[in-house]
């Protein structure tokens, strides 16, 4: 298996269809390569690639995250859209390894979210859970906020200082997605 990271830019147009094709999102079928580099135009893509150089496992950065807590702006570089081209060979879980290193070694404050179903999965790549912390950052829907779908925050790389942060939100202390633009 080699391990690639590509900017928006530097993605073929086969490569952006096999990642349309493994995430499997009914209202992206279709994506043209142009809209998909604009939507997408803040983030770079982690991949696993066998022999062939097909992608196996694949799973975004996405730069354009920030979360308000307590007044204060946070940066995080957002980990999501993990999907294995096969499961149960070890794709995802080699690639959620290679990539934790990648984000220590640059210094990327990085996070991810998940459902109580994948904890077992995380946790088996020892990736540091927040467990039920999800839930109390706040995104924008029409005038008022909601509730993240999400459950648990993955701590892929993230200071002392911001953990704590994160490990505090509760119902009485919410976290507010934010844009960055």
């Amino acid at each position: 298996m080699k391990y690639q990271i590509k900017t928006i830019n530097e993605l073929t147009e086969k490569e952006i269809e096999h990642i349309l094709q493994l995430w499997n999102i009914s209202a992206w079928n279709g994506m043209k390569s142009a809209y998909f580099q604009s939507f997408f135009k803040d983030s770079e893509f982690h991949f696993l690639l066998d022999s062939h150089k097909e992608i196996t496992a694949a799973i975004r950065l996405n730069f354009d995250f920030a979360l308000e807590i307590s007044g204060k702006t946070y940066s995080f570089a957002e980990a999501v859209g993990l999907v294995s081209a096969h499961e149960r060979k070890g794709y995802g879980t080699g690639l959620v390894q290679v990539f934790k290193e990648n984000v220590t070694q640059r210094r990327l404050e990085t996070i991810g979210f998940c459902h109580t179903g994948l904890r077992p999965f995380y946790q088996k790549c020892n990736i540091e859970i927040l467990y039920d912390k999800a839930r109390a950052i706040k995104e924008k829907a029409g005038s008022g906020w909601i509730s993240s779908e999400d459950d648990d925050i993955l701590i892929f790389n993230v200071s002392k200082e911001r953990k704590e942060q994160l490990g505090k939100l509760s119902t009485q202390n919410n976290a507010y997605l934010i844009s960055k633009e």
